[in-house]
This record gives structure tokens, sequence and C-alpha cells, in this order.
């Protein structure tokens, strides 16, 4: 584990974050209180893109993890991860430290699995998988 994971995995737990990314160098940190993706969305639509950086994140299901490999980041730690996310990650080299392992992330009611996971599950790329999210979140936006 780098610098920088120990760095975000701190900033996570300190400050209540949903999620933390950090530079090699310590001096980049990107912080977010939203809850889900959005964090993740908002900063891919800014073109923000994290190569060699370092995230932590409460929940990873496999929609977010998609988002972390489009981001670029090289490892990431999860409080909480799915199977399927955890697949993601494997295919595309992203060192993976967690908590918790799930075989699937639970909506925000816990009655259901997450829609976003439910959006990429037979998505083969990520970036098939970001507009399965994008389509998803427009759905849920009419309800």
């Amino acid at each position: 584990m780098t610098a920088a994971l120990e760095r975000a995995i701190a900033l996570l737990n300190a400050e209540a974050l949903t999620c933390a990314v950090c530079g090699k160098d310590g001096a980049q940190t990107y912080k977010s209180r939203e809850r889900g993706v959005a964090p993740l969305l908002n900063w891919l639509e800014d073109g923000m893109r994290f190569a060699e950086f370092s995230a932590a994140d409460k929940v990873v299901g496999a929609g977010a993890a998609y988002l972390y490999v489009l981001l670029g980041v090289t490892e990431l730690y999860a409080k909480v991860i799915s199977t399927a996310a955890k697949a993601v990650l494997e295919r595309y080299d992203i060192t993976l430290y967690c908590e918790s392992h799930v075989p699937h992330i639970v909506n925000r009611t816990g009655d259901g699995s997450c829609p976003i996971e439910q959006a990429v599950a037979n998505a083969t790329s990520p970036e098939e998988a970001l507009i399965c999210i994008r389509r998803r979140l427009a759905e849920l936006r009419k309800k």
C-alpha cells in the first residue's frame, strides 16, 4: 500500500467522506461527500484524470469500478466492494484493498440491488459502462 493510498484512507475516515483521491506526491487531493457514483461522474465530466493516483471509497459496485478505470487510478481501497466490482478492477490491473466483500451492492432503500450495478451488469468496457450509467441515472431522475 502506497503512502498516497494511506493518506486517502485517512481522509476518508477522518472527514467522513464518501471518497478521496490522492496523488503520489501528496500535493493533489480530491474529496467528496456526494453519494453513489456522483463524484466520479463529476470528475470525469470535468475532464479530470487520476493517472498514478490512489483512491479510497466507502462503497464500490461495478459502476464505480468502471468509473475508477476511466479516471485512471492505480490502486483503490474500498470499505465494501461487490464481486462484480472486484472483477472489473482485476481485469484492468487496479490494485485493490478492501475491508468487506459482498455478492452485490444493495440499493439505498435496502430492498434490492443497486440500480447502477444492475445497469452495468452486461457492460464489456468502461466506455460502455459509462453510457449505461448515464442512461440509468436519466431514468431514475424521471421517476
